[in-house]
């Protein structure tokens, strides 16, 4: 045999023996049991988070919803303020309407007629109006009774004069009217 051969040969049966010493890498035995429980606790963990994100969003949601309605409530109350602030200003104009109707000077009386007829417009716009309700049944949501009449001046019960107008706008009192109300 020649020394080629023998070299050969050797390095074969050194290839063999690394083989044979090299064990293989074991692979772990499959647990089909162990699986479904891992499985199982996966989707569970799966389904918790997704209960955690859904009551979250409808908390959120809801916030948004409480938070629009604050905000509008806080809107409209600010302009009730507002309204309700100046309406001192409106019963001055009209007091003053009143003794310009006994002045001579036009010009003062057609200012002031333009000027309550401007507050009165604005007033129109933000649904802010009189309430009127001289000659009806008194009604404590919308008046304060401040005096009686006696009963020749109308019905009892009855608005028999209106000694300071009242305002609402919408549906909100911004100022009870100051009535006299006949006496029973």
């Amino acid at each position: 045999m020649s020394r080629k051969e023998r070299n050969a040969q050797q390095e074969e049966v050194l290839q063999e023996e690394i083989l044979e010493e090299t064990p293989a890498e074991e692979t772990p035995a499959i647990d089909a049991a162990q699986l479904q429980q891992d499985l199982e606790k996966a989707s569970a963990q799966a389904e918790e988070y997704l209960n955690l994100a859904q009551r979250v969003q409808a908390d959120f949601d809801n916030f948004r919803r409480r938070n629009e309605s604050v905000r509008a409530d806080s809107y409209a109350e600010g302009q009730r303020a507002v309204a309700a602030a100046m309406l001192p200003v409106l019963d001055n104009l009209e007091r003053a309407l009143d003794a310009a109707a006994n002045s001579s000077d036009e010009a003062l009386k057609s200012g002031v007629e333009l000027t309550l007829k401007q507050m009165r417009d604005a007033y129109a716009k933000y649904d802010v109006t009189p309430i009127d309700r001289l000659g009806e049944k008194f009604d404590p949501n919308l008046e304060n009774a401040i005096m009686q009449g006696s009963p020749d001046e109308g019905e009892p019960g009855t608005v028999c004069m209106v000694l300071q107008k009242g305002y609402r706008m919408g549906d909100h009192v911004l100022r009870f009217a100051m009535v006299k109300v006949v006496a029973d």
